[in-house]
């Protein structure tokens, strides 16, 4: 989706030239919101739902406690690029450790990559760091220490709490134990705490997911994502639907647990903010926002994508897997595996495909014309408003989302797969 085809590195070689002279000139755009996405690829087990760039222990041969050095050196080599010019306003917003399971590290690992994040970009005074995290990860000693390390934000996996879904997605954890993690970071002191659910899952009933989502509710949690079940090429529930042993996730199903979802939501306080995400006010997740709204964030590990706006803008990603990522920045190279230009007319289309998935909308003058029939069938359908010069999503039109973003955005750039 840039300006043309992705430049390819050559991992012997190093990142092109073009890229790092691109990084230079992009580093100090005014105005955005910076972040830094921090992948850890290690999981102490595989679910059988996800295709992440993750990893268990006796797949790789680089260890969980060699990590935390590598990407130290990553964000070294990374900040080198673009010298050491830095103003106040240009500090790091936020901080996501995604994975993965970013809790696999020791807190004090945790506590030397943020450091150097502060030390080489600088953060903001208020900068929210998160960290993801399986509730069969955490006790409530490594939550107090990630507290100290600075970490503002955990996301707790829960995917559900009923005991016969979570065998389905293979989930390590217990219902219970999942509870009692929540409870752990509340009792050390964390103020914004995620749940993350998993719906439609196949022998979910409409009581396992209204009992799931009402127990993390109730258990304080100032943020909750759910997400239906989606079967990804390639992974181990993919191969049991082929097989017939599960039963393909059904659409209009998905939609109805959407709906019991907002409701429960809505009755604990919680407001939707993007079309997969709940907040009460000031819980919104602000690293997430910055991807919606286009801001600019730095990529540190395997597999983990960058972009940096302007005119036109940079989008890169890192080498894929572990130890070649590892390779490549103990021999000082960047790992970047390639990259791309985002020229002005592809930002406008990824802007409408990312902000009209958000409760705020965008801005009506980020459609052509042409766009114009399409804007008012779906108005007329009753899946879009428009008002005050926003576009924006209604409740029924969050259902179809996807759709409206493929209608808007093929008359933009032809077909477009809005996930």
């Amino acid at each position: 989706m840039g300006s043309g085809e992705p430049v390819n590195d050559t991992a012997m070689n190093g990142p092109p030239e073009g890229w790092r002279a691109e990084l230079s000139r992009l580093q100090t755009r005014p105005g955005a919101t910076r972040g830094v996405y921090v992948h850890v690829p290690y999981c102490a087990a595989r679910c059988g739902y996800c295709d992440f760039n993750t990893y268990t222990p006796r797949e790789i041969d680089l260890a969980a406690s060699e990590y935390a050095g590598i990407a130290i050196a990553e964000i070294e080599l990374t900040g080198q690029l673009g010298g050491d010019e830095r103003i106040d306003d240009e500090r790091i917003d936020t901080v996501f450790l995604g994975g993965g399971t970013p809790t696999l590290l020791d807190p004090g690992d945790v506590k030397a990559i943020v450091s150097r994040i502060d030390s080489v970009w600088g953060l903001a005074r208020d900068a929210e760091i998160t960290i993801e995290a399986n509730p069969d990860s955490v006790t409530v000693e490594s939550l107090a220490r990630l507290l100290d390390a600075g970490v503002t934000r955990v996301s707790f996996g829960v995917q559900s709490l009923a005991e016969h879904v979570l065998a389905t997605l293979d989930r390590t954890h217990t219902p219970g134990r999942a509870l009692e993690a929540i409870a752990a970071a509340h009792q050390v002191g964390f103020t914004h705490i995620s749940a993350d659910l998993i719906y439609a899952t196949p022998g979910e009933t409409d009581e396992d997911l209204t009992s799931s989502v009402r127990a993390v509710l109730d258990a304080g949690v100032d943020h909750l994502s759910a997400y239906s079940l989606i079967i990804e090429p390639g992974t181990r529930m993919a191969a049991q639907v082929s097989r017939g042993e599960l039963p393909a996730p059904d659409d209009d199903l998905a939609a109805h647990r959407y709906e019991i979802i907002d409701t429960l939501a809505r009755d604990h306080g919680l407001e939707w903010y993007e079309v997969s995400n709940w907040a009460k006010p000031g819980g919104e997740c602000q690293h997430n926002l910055g991807y919606w709204r286009g801001g600019d964030w730095w990529a540190i590990g395997p597999g983990a994508h960058g972009y940096l706006g302007g005119e036109p803008g940079v989008r890169w990603w890192n080498i894929k897997h572990p130890r070649a990522y590892a390779d490549s920045v103990n021999a000082g190279r960047p790992p970047v595996a390639g990259w791309e230009l985002i020229d002005e007319p592809t930002r406008i289309l990824e802007s409408v495909m990312l902000g009209l998935r958000l409760r705020e909308g965008i801005d009506s003058t980020l459609l052509p014309a042409a766009t114009d029939p399409v804007v008012q069938r779906h108005v007329g359908d009753g899946l879009l408003t428009v008002g005050q010069g926003r576009i924006r999503l209604t409740d029924a039109g969050r259902l179809l989302a996807d759709a409206c973003v493929r209608d808007l955005c093929g008359v933009m750039d032809g077909p477009v797969d809005p996930a």
